[in-house]
């Protein structure tokens, strides 16, 4: 894959993964093939700034982990109230790393 189109890749979608990450992607893309960055671009990408958002308001019903796949702790938090509010209270913290791991481990699979 052209050196170009996957710095044009990782700068456009880099809120979406740990700058840990992005050297990891770098080379793994490198080594793949042009139809691969088509579908890396029709990913559906969860956004961690919008994940934190929706966490806040909607955390408590446990919004934030269904979206993320997570059914079983959404469940959890939908039944006990965040557990009384305290993994709500975690989740604000803590929901952006996750997404932006979900994000990766998407990536990944492609790859």
């Amino acid at each position: 894959m052209e050196k170009s189109k996957i710095d044009l890749y990782l700068t456009t979608n880099a809120k979406y993964f740990e700058p840990t990450a992005i050297p990891i992607l770098r080379q793994k893309m490198e080594n793949a093939s042009d139809d691969t960055l088509l579908t890396l671009q029709a990913t559906d990408l969860k956004d961690p700034t919008l994940m934190v958002i929706i966490s806040i308001f909607l955390g408590v019903l446990g919004i934030d982990r269904f979206m993320l796949g997570d059914i079983g702790i959404g469940v959890l938090k939908l039944l006990t109230g965040g557990l009384c509010g305290i993994l709500t209270i975690i989740d604000w913290f803590t929901i952006s790393k996750k997404t932006k791991q979900l994000n990766l481990s998407k990536v990944s699979l492609i790859m």
